[in-house]
C-alpha cells in the first residue's frame, strides 16, 4: 500500500505543479520528513490529505497490487460501477471484489439455487439485470447518484 500511496503523492504533485524540492520543503513540513523512504504509512496518508486540502482530486482509490482484467461483458462492468460508487459513498463494510461477491451469493444464492464464484463468471442476462437493478435501487435508497457516462445504457 506504501508504494501506491508514493506513486499518488508523485501524481498530486504533477496535478498541482509542484516540484521534487518543493515537494520535499511541503512533506518535511506536513510530516517532519523530507523523505518518502523515511514515511509511515500514516504519514504518507497525512501528504496525501494535504494534497487533497491544496485541490488535488484523486482520480483512483489505492488498490492492491492484485489486478483483475475487465468484466468480458458491459453489463457485468456496470455492476463493478455500482458497487464501486457505493463503496466510495461510504455505504459498503467489504467495497472490494469479494464484497460484491459475497453480496451477490447472499442476496440471490437460494433464489438462484447456484450462484458463480466470481460475477464476472456471470453470464445470463436477465440475472445480470436483477443484479444491476438491486444495487440501482441500492443507489437510490442511499442518495448515491449514477451519471448517465458511468453506466454506459
Amino acid at each position: 500500500m506504501t508504494d501506491a500511496l508514493r506513486r499518488k503523492i508523485h501524481v498530486g504533485c504533477r496535478e498541482l505543479g509542484i516540484d521534487q524540492d518543493a515537494r520535499r520543503d511541503l512533506q518535511l513540513v506536513v510530516t517532519g520528513k523530507s523523505s518518502m523512504s523515511e514515511m509511515t504509512e500514516a504519514d504518507l496518508k497525512t501528504m496525501v490529505g494535504e494534497l487533497e486540502r491544496r485541490g488535488f482530486k484523486p482520480s483512483i482509490k489505492v488498490r492492491s497490487n492484485r489486478r483483475h482484467k475487465p468484466a468480458p461483458r458491459a453489463d457485468l462492468r456496470f455492476i463493478h460501477v455500482l458497487w464501486r460508487l457505493l463503496g466510495d459513498a461510504g455505504k459498503l463494510k467489504q467495497p472490494d471484489r469479494r464484497g460484491l461477491n459475497t453480496f451477490i451469493r447472499r442476496r440471490f444464492g437460494e433464489t438462484w439455487g447456484a450462484v458463480p464464484r466470481d460475477i464476472d463468471d456471470l453470464r445470463d442476462s436477465d440475472k445480470i439485470e436483477t443484479v444491476i437493478q438491486a444495487l440501482r435501487k441500492w443507489c437510490h435508497r442511499e442518495g448515491v447518484t449514477i451519471n448517465d457516462k458511468e453506466s454506459g445504457r
